[in-house]
């Protein structure tokens, strides 16, 4: 008997190849009907007998296209209507949108090989793409994914490429920035006067010739603007820090090949996968010694190198032609966004760039480089956008078909986040909102979002701090929203991610944040479940001279916590760490903080690192955000075991005061202990601290989150010592620890309430 079966999918179905998949299990099956797109997934109607139908759908599931996945496979089988043939159906437009939009992906084996093939049309194109690879969400206008919708809607097909567009058959069936040098974009190639001085094939030869001259590029790429650079090149290395304004921070870099990375860095499977897969982020290597075949000024002091491989099909062009490795870092001055269209690149990167390599396709929307680093054996995205970005963390909701909450994140390495339904879909990295060029991008993404899902009025969500752009935004928008306190908000976003259940300890810890008694945050436990949670415990505070000053300068911190050890009398031994400071500074501080001016209190364990770290001479201030805490972090001395006393006490809550762990490292540095021994000891102490407040709350699943847990050494350390004692530990693995899953967290836990959790402090008191 011949049935109908109506299929109804969700998920990343569109521009992966999804329906002349399905046409080709149709045709393999012998079943009659039709697949389209729709705004809200993809359509299935098949007619044939039923045990071929049940096969069908197996293979759909089994065997769906690589890049693709299934978030919901809605079916009823009905009476046959008498279809004649299977046949992919003009894509539809809903009302409603909730088809999700893929990330942009690395170009393919396929069309490398193509690309690199004399004797195919697209030879050297660079811009050759299918159904398996290339832009997708740097350009997309609206839903659903059809050409019509993108921005390579002004390039006309010629009669070759609409062949391969039309024929199911064809790997670039419906592959909507489907392109070759007849009818698609092209290159060019500018100087910085804006004098067209080349197109086509030879703008990269030109290039590479410029290149090698230590000459700076600004180069178009996929979600915009990159800044490419001889590695190799010290001179060519610093004129790009000193042009761009970047000082020390290390630069990404670009390598040919997978043999030429293991040459100067260490690799492990999943490194090794993780550079060469579609999302082909930048992953943060352990470098070997000695390397020579690298500028010194890439990554001053830093014992780890961010490596990526060409990922488009003009990076694979530009590596091809060099033989050897770029910086490629974002194409914009530092603290601003990176540039998306040749006017604004021109007017921006002028005074830093010699040359632009330009292409006429329309870039809709920033995209940067993502950046991932392996922790514990395991995938940590520190930096989330192109080849992550959007695709969205699924939840239970209970009510459903009510959710659509916009939440704006925080201030430092911003992110949006938008809710609908089940699924929350986190934005692209947008940076740090401390620019009104950032902020223009903040505001941009944000009516990205809410165009691309048609979604006006959402509910709004944001951070607690009243000086957070990202907060007076939600101000200006709405009477009414919701606030969530940032560090409860990283924990929230850590078990949303893991999809934890039940009740959890979290350990938030981070530089900055601010706390629900108004003071600053950042060393911090909590005891949540779905409904609730509650602040159980945090650090001793420390003040912070000079406030938001002594977040750029390791010294001011240092000088907060040697004050509470000793008061006025902090600086008696000041040869023992002698901070930089002149008299005249010193003097000032201290007055400072004897009378409580400009000298706010902190929990912060990311400015303990500082102080820590200032303390050992290691560093006085940071040119870029954690600068002080890695330099601690790359000396550790892995081989050392020791660790440093430290006080627990329970009051209202559970306070650790640090006080006996600066004192001994004072005395370590005293004995002449060297700095390595001295940090290993620091940071093996604060994992003794965690486990020892795991073991007094006593819940078996402990959440670590706060950009502190982006530090290797802290977190496989901690882990292991839960883990040995029998506490199940959630890190972060496609979500920033970092601010960066701020947003997410503010969507999950907008509806859970404080409460102060009285019976778990009664309970601590008695086991402590």
């Amino acid at each position: 008997m011949i049935q109908r079966a109506k299929i109804h999918i969700t998920g990343a179905v569109q521009g992966v190849g999804f329906r002349p998949f399905i046409f080709l299990l149709a045709e393999k099956y012998r079943l009659k009907g039709f697949v389209y797109n729709s705004s809200l997934g993809v359509f299935i109607e098949a007619e044939g007998e039923r045990k071929k139908l049940d096969a069908f759908i197996r293979e759909i599931e089994i065997n769906k296209p690589e890049r693709s996945f299934i978030t919901g496979m809605e079916i009823s089988f009905l009476d046959a209507i008498g279809f004649v043939e299977f046949e992919i159906r003009e894509s539809k437009e809903d009302k409603e949108k909730s088809v999700l939009i893929l990330p942009d992906i690395a170009v393919c084996k396929d069309c490398l090989k193509e690309m690199y093939d004399p004797k195919d049309r697209r030879y050297r194109y660079p811009f050759i793409n299918c159904t398996n690879c290339g832009p997708r969400y740097s350009i997309i206008e609206s839903l659903p994914y059809d050409r019509a919708n993108t921005s390579m809607k002004i390039f006309e097909m010629c009669e070759e490429c609409k062949k391969e567009y039309i024929n199911p058959l064809n790997r670039r069936f419906h592959a909507q920035p489907i392109a070759c040098p007849d009818c698609g974009p092209h290159l060019e190639l500018y100087d910085n006067k804006m004098n067209k001085i080349g197109e086509r094939d030879n703008c990269v030869e030109a290039v590479a010739k410029f290149i090698r001259e230590g000459k700076i590029i600004a180069l178009k790429g996929l979600g915009g603007f990159q800044l490419i650079v001889d590695a190799r090149n010290n001179d060519a290395v610093k004129l790009l820090r000193k042009r761009k304004h970047r000082d020390e921070k290390p630069f990404a870099l670009m390598f040919s090949s997978i043999e030429s990375i293991e040459k100067v860095c260490y690799l492990s499977d999943l490194e090794r996968r993780l550079l060469k897969s579609p999302e082909a982020p930048i992953v943060l290597l352990r470098r070997k010694d000695d390397i020579t075949c690298l500028a010194e000024t890439v990554a001053p002091e830093n014992p780890y190198l961010g490596i990526m491989l060409p990922y488009t099909p003009l990076h694979h062009l530009l590596l091809h032609e060099l033989k050897f490795p770029v910086v490629a870092t974002s194409g914009n001055i530092s603290e601003e966004p990176m540039c998306i269209s040749n006017e604004e690149a021109f007017e921006k990167l002028k005074s830093v760039a010699d040359f632009f390599l330009t292409h006429n396709r329309p870039i809709l929307r920033q995209v940067d480089d993502s950046l991932v680093r392996i922790i514990n054996d395991k995938e940590m995205v520190l930096r989330r956008a192109r080849g992550y970005a959007p695709l969205p963390i699924n939840i239970q909701s209970n009510n459903q078909k009510e959710r659509h909450i916009l939440a704006v994140g925080g201030h430092l390495k911003n992110t949006i986040a938008l809710q609908l339904d089940e699924n929350i879909f986190v934005s692209q990295y947008i940076g740090d909102l401390s620019s009104e060029e950032a902020y223009k991008a903040f505001l941009k993404v944000i009516d990205d979002f809410k165009a691309l899902y048609e979604t006006e009025n959402p509910e709004l969500v944001c951070d607690m701090h009243p000086e957070y752009l990202s907060v007076k935004y939600v101000k200006e928008h709405a009477d009414k929203f919701k606030t969530v306190q940032h560090h409860f908000a990283h924990i929230a976003s850590c078990k949303a991610e893991n999809q934890i259940k039940g009740e959890t300890l979290g350990v938030s810890w981070d530089g900055t944040g601010f706390g629900l008694d108004n003071s600053i945050w950042g060393g911090e436990f909590f005891v949540s479940d779905e409904n609730t949670f509650s602040h159980v415990g945090r650090f001793l505070q420390f003040p912070l001279p000079g406030g938001s000053l002594a977040i750029k300068e390791a010294r001011r911190a240092a000088l907060g916590v040697l004050y509470i050890l000793y008061g006025t009398k902090a600086l008696d031994n000041d040869e023992l760490y002698n901070l930089g400071f002149n008299e005249n500074e010193l003097d000032l501080i201290m007055k400072m903080l004897h009378n409580q001016i400009n000298s706010p209190l902190t929990s912060s364990v990311g400015r303990l690192f500082d102080a820590v770290s200032a303390i050992l001479g290691i560093s006085f201030s940071s040119s870029f955000e954690g600068q002080s805490a890695m330099k601690l972090e790359f000396i550790v001395d892995s081989n050392e075991a020791g660790k440093y006393p430290f006080d627990i006490n329970i009051d209202n809550e559970i306070n650790v005061d640090w006080r006996p762990l600066i004192e001994s490292i004072l005395s370590d540095k005293k004995k002449g202990v060297s700095p390595k021994v001295i940090a290993a000891k620091f940071h093996n102490t604060l994992s003794f601290i965690i486990l020892e407040i795991a073991k007094i709350i006593a819940i078996p699943k402990v959440v670590l989150s706060g950009g502190c847990f982006q530090n290797v050494y802290l977190t496989e350390k901690t882990i292991e010592l839960l883990t040995e004692n029998n506490f199940k530990v959630y890190t972060h693995q496609r979500i920033p620890p970092n601010d960066g899953g701020i947003s997410l967290g503010q969507i999950v836990a907008r509806n859970i309430k404080y409460v102060k959790n009285w019976e778990r402090l009664k309970a601590a008191t008695k086991s402590f």
